[in-house]
């Protein structure tokens, strides 16, 4: 660090630097060592003063130099002609502690800030390198045996899914075979009806035979009997014949009577014949009605029962493929279901993670969002300190000087520049601001 004062009177200027200080007057020049100085002189042509302060380092900032320091500002370094130095350094000596105190905390405090403010940014680091996509964990070696589990969890399900599917095809067959087996109980049951049936009219039938054949006994007894009844009639109208008296007379020829008994005979013989004919022929032509009926009625039984065998064998397979279906759809109903109950499980643990992490995120902005506050804040306290600061180094330097101008330049940690007061008459001050630079 190195500071400059420039004298410039109307024989030439002066300069003064920290290193090498000379002062050049009429008594002649004077080499001082490095120190920090401030100027004062006693008007036109007088000498001009250089009262010095060592340069030393606080931890609020650097000591005074020049009669100003890093730490509070311009001191009352130069003064009106013929005053009493020590008097005024007195006076201001107060007012000067007070300024490098305060500066001290500030500058103590912005450090501390500093550090506080590194420590978050450290930590505000480590929590995303810890959370954050970049330091995630490595978990590509579980990714195929969770890809096993998944598959093994995958095929234990669809063989379970088969399992319950065969036990319901097994159940459902064991279901038809029961209906098929009810269906021909009531088929047996049906056909032993019919078969009773049958034999009920065999039995008919066998009855009404009988009664033919009994029928047919009382007519061939009938006709046994008129022929013995006609044998005793011939008999007896032998006998009447034989007994009589052969009168002759003349007469028409008379019929044979044997000719005509062997007509009568013939004729009633015709008769039995023709109504044995009839009745054997209205016999076969029920038989064959009735069994024709029989015919019919058992083909139409057995077609009915051939439609009504398809219809429930229809109907059988029907229900067999809507039970098998069912089946099917409360199987794949369940697997839904089991599918919709793992991915909402797993949608609403990731939506936990998200809000989990949403939640995290806001924390964070929100401490950055205060840290910003809090570091701006604390940057708009330091430059209102600094503007305080360069308010009093000005404040301070306003004196009277005769017959010369001084520009003091120097440097702090946040600015530079050189100030130049021109004497003999009202102080007259002129500020040139250099780009802040860090001075060590």
């Amino acid at each position: 660090m190195s500071a400059s004062v420039c004298v410039t009177s109307f024989k030439g200027p002066k300069t003064v630097t920290s290193k090498s200080i000379i002062t050049k007057s009429r008594c002649g020049s004077m080499v001082f060592p490095q120190k920090a100085y401030s100027v004062y002189g006693c008007g036109l042509g007088g000498s001009t003063r250089i009262s010095s302060s060592s340069l030393q380092y606080r931890p609020g900032g650097y000591g005074g130099g020049y009669g100003f320091g890093y730490s509070g500002g311009y001191a009352p370094g130069i003064l009106p002609g013929g005053c009493v130095v020590n008097d005024f350094q007195l006076n201001e000596k107060a007012t000067m502690q007070n300024l490098n105190d305060r500066l001290a905390s500030y500058l103590e405090k912005v450090r501390s800030l500093e550090a506080a403010n590194a420590i978050l940014e450290r930590q505000i680091r480590e929590y995303y390198e810890k959370k954050g996509p970049i330091c995630q964990r490595d978990y590509s070696c579980y990714w195929n045996t969770i890809k096993d589990l998944k598959d093994k969890i995958k095929n234990a399900t669809i063989h379970n899914a088969n399992i319950i599917l065969q036990i319901d095809n097994a159940k459902l067959a064991a279901d038809d075979f029961r209906i098929k087996y009810e269906h021909e109980v009531v088929m047996r049951q049906s056909v032993e009806a019919d078969v009773a049936n049958l034999r009920h009219l065999l039995n008919q039938t066998n009855m009404g035979r009988g009664d033919l054949e009994m029928q047919i006994n009382c007519l061939e007894e009938e006709l046994a009997f008129m022929k013995n009844n006609h044998q005793d009639e011939l008999a007896a109208l032998r006998s009447q014949l034989t007994g009589t008296v052969n009168v002759e007379v003349d007469a028409a020829p008379q019929q044979d009577l044997n000719k005509v008994l062997d007509e009568i005979r013939a004729h009633y013989e015709n008769i039995i014949q023709k109504h044995r004919r009839e009745q054997e022929e209205w016999f076969k032509d029920k038989t064959a009605g009735l069994n024709l009926e029989v015919v019919i009625s058992t083909e139409t039984i057995q077609t009915s029962r051939s439609q009504i065998t398809e219809l429930r064998n229809t109907l059988q397979s029907l229900e067999i493929e809507l039970q098998s279906q069912l089946s099917m759809k409360a199987a794949l109903e369940n697997s839904l279901a089991e599918t919709e109950a793992r991915y909402s499980a797993m949608l609403a643990g990731y939506q936990n993670q998200i809000n989990m992490l949403e939640a995290e995120l806001c924390e964070v902005r929100a401490s950055i969002e205060q840290q910003g506050r809090d570091y701006a804040l604390l940057l708009d306290i330091k430059s209102r300190l600094e503007q305080e600061i360069a308010t009093y180094r000005f404040s301070l330097c306003i004196f009277w000087y005769g017959g010369s101008t001084i520009v003091i330049s120097g440097g702090s940690q946040s600015s530079g520049g050189s100030h130049t007061i021109t004497t003999g008459g009202p102080v007259q001050i002129k500020q040139t601001t250099t780009t802040s630079h860090q001075i060590y």
